[in-house]
């Protein structure tokens, strides 16, 4: 059994760490049009920006899991324990449905980098009617290198992973990406990242690729694109004029660390507080017991 099926870690998420659902509603006249299935580190951030130019307002993004002000990380979590962490009594596949991915986007029009990945077969399959990009670094070197700088030091740190038992908000930000969505996507799951991304990233990168080739058969659904492309095969898929400005370039690795840094200092005073509390809480219950 996993360590996150336990009856200490559901008492953690149920009770000690509970935040109570924020569910949204998709308005009927905003249907979800594209699901962009690359892993993170594909080019996804600068994706988002050229689709909420081309009129997609609300492309949603894995950094939109952390940021949005009512945040849904917990549902997020659940959502992959249901597809990842599967009990005996779940019959052996994993149902999810678009009224599921709808509480947590809302009104999104798109959806790209985390979400999307982790979720591409249940995505593809709930919202049939949606075009479906691939997008993805040819370069497989290079998004490993980047991946290990990026994504595998945010989960090597220590401190975050310390801070992370502070807080709420703290602990399923770390819970949802850094203990079920990547390491879902990666393979991992109650084990380290380093493996799936370090030890596994690059063939686990190509199946994937694959897998959503093979999902997608309708003609005229599917486009396979990297940043390189720029807007032409983009906007010729999504029937879009293209822009007179340049493709938008976002997201490198200072970008991405300095997202990690926003979030450290969103949470950092309040999760050393509670810190503090539970040190001297600690203190005054060893006193008690070393006077006893």
């Amino acid at each position: 059994m996993s360590v996150y099926n336990t009856r200490l870690w559901l008492f953690l998420e149920d009770y000690v760490y509970y935040q109570p659902r924020q569910p949204r509603v998709r308005a009927k006249d905003r249907p979800l049009q594209v699901i962009a299935v690359g892993p993170v580190r594909s080019a996804t951030e600068s994706l988002q920006h050229a689709l909420i130019q081309l009129g997609y307002e609300h492309t949603y993004h894995g950094w939109d899991l952390l940021f949005e002000e009512r945040h849904n990380m917990r549902g997020w979590a659940k959502l992959a324990r249901r597809k990842f962490l599967g009990t005996a009594n779940s019959g052996g596949d994993c149902d999810i449905t678009a009224a599921d991915f709808d509480e947590l986007m809302g009104d999104a029009v798109a959806v790209c980098d985390i979400p999307a990945s982790v979720f591409a077969a249940e995505m593809i399959r709930a919202y049939p009617d949606a075009k479906v990009i691939i997008n993805t670094n040819p370069d497989l070197d290079r998004w490993h290198a980047s991946a290990e700088k990026n994504v595998v030091a945010v989960n090597r740190s220590w401190f975050i992973y310390l801070m992370s038992w502070t807080m709420k908000d703290w602990f399923w930000a770390w819970t949802s990406c850094e203990r079920f969505l990547l390491p879902g996507l990666f393979r991992c799951v109650g084990q380290s990242l380093d493996l799936g991304v370090m030890g596994n990233g690059k063939w686990i990168y190509r199946e994937h690729c694959a897998m959503v080739r093979g999902l997608v058969q309708e003609e005229g659904r599917l486009l396979e694109w990297t940043a390189e492309d720029g807007w032409e095969p983009l906007c010729t898929f999504l029937q879009k004029p293209i822009p007179d400005e340049p493709f938008p370039r976002v997201n490198n690795a200072v970008g991405f660390q300095g997202r990690i840094e926003k979030l450290t200092k969103r949470w950092l005073m309040e999760g050393l507080r509670n810190l503090a509390i539970g040190i001297a809480i600690l203190v005054v219950v060893l006193t008690v017991i070393w006077k006893m």
